[in-house]
């Protein structure tokens, strides 16, 4: 009978009484008597019944002289001559390894622990501990217990004895006081407080006191029974120790998964167990070994000896990848650029420069900090600047045009004289280091700086109207619709009739009064104006290291861009097999890809493709008639169309399900 359990696994095995359990006990100990782990899996050989005692195909006898005579069992052959025989007995081989498969960074270790029916008995519990090995650590897995009918019922005896003391223990402490006593008080002494016996009206401390100079709370107290309530403490005090006398093995109810139980004909219990473990890179094999002990009551009669271990050999998906190294063109430009922007603050209609206006010193700073980082460049020579001043939409057009360039000179001029300052510092910094050797800090090349204008900035002002958290939709519309008129000073007149343009006059109109510059540069010693290097692809390459660490979802993201072998491998680890046929059905159907292809056409059920392609992958390349195996997609293939027979050229004659 099948059934399923939820556990590490609790079985309320109703075994049959049979003989008694102390000679039950003594035979296992005699055969040092353990239970099986085998393949979950393989298939069961047939036992042949000797009965009594083994069968003996040899004997040595005396003769009437003494002398010693070998008999064996003998038949006549086809000359009628008698031969001897012998007979072979049945011996049963199980394999004590398998290959498993891993998928998404996990792999399901499946093997059955079979329980013999004579190491059974009503009175007795049997534990069992699986140890996982993997690498250098170890893991104990969830254990199996076997509860016998009678083992159990001791159990829930054991359970009922502690109920039934914590049944004694009273939680209302009225039960102490002796109620025939105090209404008795009550009755004599304080009549008019007894009538409220039947009534439901409360009575206050100060009314009970009136009426006899005490509390309610003393009378109480008084007519308790303080022996009664001592003994009751005193078995509060002691659950814990109550529990553990009654309740010697309490029942497992946490910890709980899903697996499967057989009993055999023979009465062999048949446990298969199922184990996810997470791979990590290095891992190539896992190890299980089972031990265990068989309780009565809470005593241990019998440690299990120790089984074979079970060798789980584990393949993925990541050894099929392509571990070719690959490479990328890298084009260089000789020429490059750089830009930034100041906001210099000028006096109104005014184009000189003051530092000690607004924050133009610190801006003024910048900039000369970022030329001279790009003089003493070691890859780059600055050829030339370009200085483009902005002005805000107030006045006229052709004022601001003027006005810019005047301001964009002004900074030009500026920053001409800080070059001029530098060209001369090193070269009066100059000097010799040693006898014969001479150290010339090459003097910076004359650099262009190249003035320009952007009169009204209405560009930059669009954008900062859009990305303005303090105008509201509409405003936002009113402004597009001004914006649309294309006369600039007919434009800047109808923007001045808006609600919002004192807003955007006072916080957006000085970000518009900028510096842009532009710095032209080019590298050092070359002479065309590109190269082409090829250099290793690192992108691709992590990608690549992702799966072989097994880090599918790494690999995808990282691979994903190159729609090639390798990101077809890392979608077929992911189960994403839709995304790894598109990439791979394309391909030059080389003896990996076909490999791959086999296993994702079995994944979809079509096996007459998923063979084709395992056969030619074959042919291709020898080694995946070992690798097929390996994979459960494959080794299904192999076992239900027979590839693993000798070949007879024709791969047509097989037979496909529909």
């Amino acid at each position: 009978m099948r059934t399923r359990l939820t556990g590490a696994v609790l079985l309320a095995a109703f075994l049959l009484a049979g003989c008694g359990s102390q000679g039950k006990l003594e035979r296992l100990r005699r055969q040092s008597l353990s239970a099986q782990m085998v393949i979950a899996d393989e298939k069961e050989l047939p036992e042949i019944a000797m009965g009594g005692e083994p069968r003996r195909d040899t004997m040595v006898v005396e003769d009437p002289d003494g002398n010693e005579v070998l008999i064996m069992r003998a038949v006549k052959d086809e000359n009628g001559e008698m031969v001897a025989t012998d007979v072979i007995q049945a011996a049963r081989v199980t394999a004590r390894f398998r290959n498993v498969a891993e998928r998404s960074g996990k792999v399901d270790l499946n093997f059955r622990i079979i329980v013999p029916e004579a190491m059974q008995d009503r009175e007795w519990q049997l534990r069992f501990y699986p140890d996982l090995f993997v690498a250098e650590d170890s893991l104990r897995l969830d254990p199996i217990l076997i509860t016998g009918e009678g083992y159990r019922k001791a159990q829930l005896k054991g359970y009922e004895h502690y109920r039934r003391f914590l049944d004694s223990i009273a939680a209302d402490s009225t039960r102490f006081v002796d109620r025939f006593q105090l209404e008795m008080f009550l009755r004599r002494n304080l009549p008019d407080i007894y009538r409220y016996k039947t009534d439901s009206t409360a009575v206050s401390e100060e009314e009970f006191r009136s009426h006899y100079g005490i509390t309610e709370q003393q009378a109480l107290v008084h007519y308790t029974n303080q022996l009664v309530v001592r003994r009751n403490r005193r078995k509060v005090s002691r659950k814990d120790d109550m529990f553990r006398k009654y309740v010697k093995v309490p029942i497992v109810t946490e910890g709980l998964r899903l697996d499967t139980v057989i009993v055999s004909p023979d009465g062999d219990i048949l446990y298969d167990y199922v184990q996810s473990i997470h791979v990590r890179p290095s891992l190539r094999k896992a190890t299980v070994l089972l031990s265990g002990d068989i309780f009565e009551e809470d005593r241990r009669i019998y440690r299990v000896p120790r089984t074979e271990p079970l060798t789980f050999y584990i393949s993925s998906i990541s050894g099929l990848s392509d571990d070719a190294i690959r490479y990328k063109t890298v084009v260089t430009e000789r020429r490059v650029q750089a830009n930034t922007a100041c906001y210099i603050d000028f006096e109104q209609g005014r184009a000189e420069i003051r530092k000690e206006t607004g924050h133009n010193r610190e801006e003024m700073a910048r900039i000369e900090g970022n030329l001279r980082s790009l003089l003493q460049h070691r890859d780059f020579d600055l050829d030339s600047i370009v200085v483009t001043a902005s002005c805000s939409p107030e006045g006229s057009f052709e004022h601001n045009r003027k006005l810019s360039m005047r301001r964009s000179e002004s900074v030009s001029d500026y920053f001409e004289g800080f070059l001029k300052h530098w060209r001369d510092s090193v070269r009066r910094n100059s000097f010799h280091i040693g006898l014969d050797d001479t150290y010339q800090e090459e003097a910076p090349a004359e650099i262009r700086l190249l003035s320009r204008n952007n009169p009204e900035n209405w560009t930059m002002l669009d954008a900062l109207v859009r990305e303005d958290t303090a105008l509201s939709g509409k405003e936002k519309e009113e402004y597009e619709r001004t914006a649309s008129v294309r006369e600039p000073d007919l434009r800047e007149q109808r923007l001045q009739k808006l609600p919002s343009y004192r807003h955007i006059r006072e916080s957006l109109y000085p970000r518009l009064r900028t510096v842009r510059f532009d710095f032209h540069l080019h590298r050092k010693g070359l002479q065309k104006d590109t190269i082409h290097t090829t250099v290793v692809d690192t992108a691709y390459m992590r990608g690549l290291q992702a799966i072989r660490d097994r880090e599918y979802e790494q690999a995808v993201t990282l691979l994903r861009p190159y729609k090639d072998y390798n990101t077809a491998v890392a979608f077929c680890a992911l189960d994403y097999n839709a995304s790894a046929l598109e990439v791979l059905e394309p391909m030059e159907r080389t003896d990996k890809v076909l490999y791959l292809l086999a296993i994702l056409y079995s994944r979809r059920g079509d096996d007459r493709r998923a063979v084709e392609s395992y056969l030619r992958a074959c042919r291709l390349n020898p080694s995946f008639v070992h690798r097929g195996n390996l994979d459960p997609e494959i080794a299904g293939l192999i076992r239900r169309y027979g590839l693993d027979r000798e070949p007879d050229g024709n791969d047509n004659n097989l037979t496909f399900k529909p």
